[in-house]
């Protein structure tokens, strides 16, 4: 586990919590439920913990307009606020091309399909481990 990004959570007005894996999967979670909420295209999860210390996780998912990739970044960050967790960054929510919300710990990509295809973020990450989506659903 990447433990200076660890550190990074308690300055991101989060709760407090006992065990930080548990928190993370539990964000995870939430993630995964309010992007399939609204319908995301080829939603997965890499496991950059192992190989990387940016993040412990990437969401990486696909809107299939600039509206629907603003929506879900919308009811992503929606549905965290309200179990008292808030991004520490966001970027690019508002031209709706790529979103970025960083969560510290898990950080959500949100493409326009031809972006999604352009960066392939999948074969930048290919060490990461993908983790089954349906593991992580509420």
């Amino acid at each position: 586990m990447s433990t200076g990004r660890r550190t990074r959570r308690a300055a991101a007005d989060t709760p407090p919590a006992t065990d930080p894996i548990a928190v993370t999967r539990r964000e995870l979670a939430l993630i995964v439920g309010a992007l399939q909420d609204r319908k995301a295209i080829d939603l997965m999860v890499l496991d950059l913990a192992p190989v990387s210390d940016a993040a412990d996780y990437f969401v990486i998912a696909s809107g299939s307009s600039d509206t629907h990739v603003r929506s879900l970044a919308e009811h992503v960050t929606e549905v965290l606020r309200a179990e008292n967790m808030r991004p520490h960054h966001e970027e690019g929510v508002a031209a709706g091309r790529w979103a970025l919300l960083d969560f510290v710990d898990c950080v959500v990509h949100i493409f326009h399909p031809t972006l999604r295809e352009y960066y392939q973020l999948e074969r930048l990450w290919a060490d990461a481990a993908p983790v089954p989506v349906e593991e992580l659903a509420p």
